[in-house]
């Protein structure tokens, strides 16, 4: 077997992460320029990414216990209920109607509830779909299976915002929510093609305590993985720009909803050709130094993001950096998957979920907070600075990541 697209279940693993994450991003983008539009408030964005961060955070260590207890395509199905059914209670309070039926109070307060339980839902999804990926696809075959699940992802990060932009601009609020619920519901379905793969019972007799100690203890004492998630954790934290694009959008770059679909996706369009690349190309020599290299050209194009007035040099900014963000992606999800014992899959996911992929939502409240105080451009400047000086102490702090070279398979 030369590629993991010969195998059934792993085409059914992405038509499920493909369709799911298009209604998701959708729904982001609907959802923000909703909040932003009837508030006028870059904070309310911020506090947009704090609903989704709380539960996030505060589920996903113990939930990485609970999923290596539990059947993962159970937990996948549990998770989906949940992201469906908030998606349709969302879509519900987003309909023009409801705003003088209900205050503006009381429909930002139900959307933000909705996204607290996307966002515990995504606790639960996260880290079963990434144990799942291990037990689909052969050792050999995981460097070349995440980078197309990536590549998948991201191809998904691209369409969402897109059509969230397109449909809302031209055929309104109504439409748009309706639509992320569909795509939603056809991804869920995918999971009916997938084959149950059991829990992993190792140390079952041990408390959630221990268990949740001994993932950390893990993660502390690898150096590589460590290093990895902490450049991640920090670049990401600061240097994202994505919950302020609204703002872009409506003051900066002035193109309205059609526009943010377009710069929501423009990093994902980076990201997806990049993607495809190493999906045959995957991150070995030199991954390391070439993996510290891309988040600091990352932190550079966002310096120079916020310095644009021009919609085409912005959306081009923004297509480099996903160039740059990707190679960070698919590395660490190598390290993650290839330097992780199969019995702490769960917990270390878990903890990538917690430290890194919530980050994007803390990263949001950074950014509305920062905005609030310095202002839109401001705030990206500090944070893309900030990003450069995480590299530097990465770099200088971590020598086991900066000389990794996983073509040498030393794991």
């Amino acid at each position: 077997m030369t590629s993991p697209l010969q195998l059934p279940e792993y085409r059914a693993f992405l038509q499920l992460r493909f369709f799911l994450a298009t209604g998701w991003h959708m729904q982001g983008v609907v959802i923000a320029w909703y909040v932003y539009a009837i508030t006028k408030d870059p904070f309310m964005l911020g506090m947009v990414g704090l609903a989704e961060a709380i539960p996030a955070i505060g589920a996903a260590l113990p939930m990485g216990y609970v999923i290596e207890r539990m059947e993962k395509r159970r937990a996948v199905r549990i998770a989906l209920t949940l992201i469906v059914v908030s998606a349709m209670i969302s879509a519900v309070l987003l309909q023009p109607s409801m705003l003088p039926a209900l205050g503006k109070p009381t429909v930002i307060g139900g959307l933000l509830a909705m996204i607290m339980v996307n966002g515990f839902a995504r606790s639960m999804y996260s880290p079963s779909m990434f144990s799942m990926l291990s037990a689909i696809v052969p050792r050999d075959l995981i460097p070349q299976g995440t980078a197309l699940s990536s590549t998948v992802w991201q191809g998904a990060v691209i369409s969402g915002p897109l059509a969230a932009g397109l449909v809302y601009g031209h055929f309104g609020v109504t439409v748009a929510s309706i639509t992320y619920v569909l795509f939603m519901i056809i991804g869920s379905l995918g999971v009916l093609r997938l084959t149950p793969k059991p829990a992993l019972l190792k140390g079952r007799g041990s408390s959630m305590k221990d268990d949740l100690t001994k993932g950390l203890d893990f993660i502390f004492a690898n150096k590589i993985i460590l290093g990895a998630l902490s450049l991640d954790l920090f670049a990401v934290l600061f240097g994202g720009v994505t919950a302020l694009l609204p703002v872009f959008a409506d003051t900066v770059l002035h193109v309205g909803e059609s526009g943010l679909g377009l710069l929501r996706a423009s990093m994902s369009i980076g990201s997806v050709v990049m993607m495809a690349w190493l999906s045959y190309r995957p991150p070995a020599r030199n991954a390391g130094r070439n993996m510290l290299l891309s988040v600091a050209a990352y932190g550079g194009c966002m310096l120079s993001f916020a310095m644009s007035t021009s919609f085409a040099l912005s959306v081009g900014l923004l297509v480099l950096a996903g160039i740059f963000d990707s190679v960070s992606v698919v590395t660490r999800q190598t390290i993650l998957q290839l330097y992780t014992p199969e019995d702490m899959k769960g917990r270390v996911a878990a903890a990538n979920t917690m430290f890194v992929s919530s980050s994007n939502e803390l990263g949001a409240v950074e950014s509305g907070i920062s905005a609030k105080l310095f202002g839109t451009v401001p705030s990206v400047l500090i944070g893309g600075t900030i990003t450069l000086i995480v590299v530097a102490v990465v770099t200088l702090t971590s020598p086991a990541l900066r000389a990794m070279d996983l073509s040498q398979n030393e794991i």
